[in-house]
């Protein structure tokens, strides 16, 4: 039987950091001696900055994205087209969009796609919200950046039943052939949306 190497604390970080998405057992051990290695340049910082996140991190009452206020950054930004509301299902998709430069408009975060094998019902996802939202005169624009997946596009063609009377153009996000990919490593599914949703060159 394996002896205790550490203390219960040490221990605890290692559970904890296990948590994190990506990162296993031997991940967690590693990064938890690395934070024990470097206590003065970055596990003390990190236990600031978490504290700061834990007392002051806020849900945008207006789009659902995270930030250190409500309104958050993107909701406050003047210089951003009234006209476009981009859906996403997840902070993470959103701030994949920024990170691109994507879009200029506003967004709106739903929490999740719907999933009834996961019990994710529509009153578990901000859609009243967002077809209020829809409804605002200044908007004139729905761009439903979904996943590709059977919940994202469930989700989109709920979502397009719900906004048939508000005066907005409902798109999605295009599927088919990635920048710098090569058709023979492509699937099938992938394919054959590339060739309908094909366009003048």
């Amino acid at each position: 039987m394996p002896t205790a190497v550490t203390g219960p604390e040490i221990d605890r970080l290692i559970q904890l950091l296990a948590r994190l998405p990506g990162l296993g057992p031997r991940s967690a051990r590693r990064a938890a001696l690395h934070l024990i290695k470097k206590r003065e340049a970055l596990m003390a910082p990190l236990a600031g900055a978490l504290q700061v996140a834990i007392d002051r991190i806020r849900v945008c009452e207006t789009c659902g994205n995270i930030d250190t206020r409500s309104p958050c950054t993107v909701c406050t930004d003047a210089r951003r087209d009234p006209s476009i509301i981009v859906v996403v299902a997840d902070v993470a998709d959103l701030w994949a969009l920024e990170r691109a430069g994507a879009t200029n408009g506003f967004y709106h975060v739903l929490g999740a796609t719907l999933s009834p094998l996961d019990g994710v019902g529509p009153q578990d996802l901000t859609i009243d919200a967002l077809v209020s939202r829809a409804h605002d005169p200044r908007v004139a624009e729905i761009v439903l950046a979904l996943n590709a997946t059977v919940d994202g596009q469930t989700t989109a063609h709920y979502i397009t039943d719900l906004l048939g009377d508000a005066n907005v153009k409902v798109t999605r996000l295009a599927h088919g052939v990635p920048v710098g990919g090569e058709l023979d490593y492509l699937d099938e599914g992938t394919l054959s949306a590339a060739m309908r949703q094909r366009t003048l060159f």
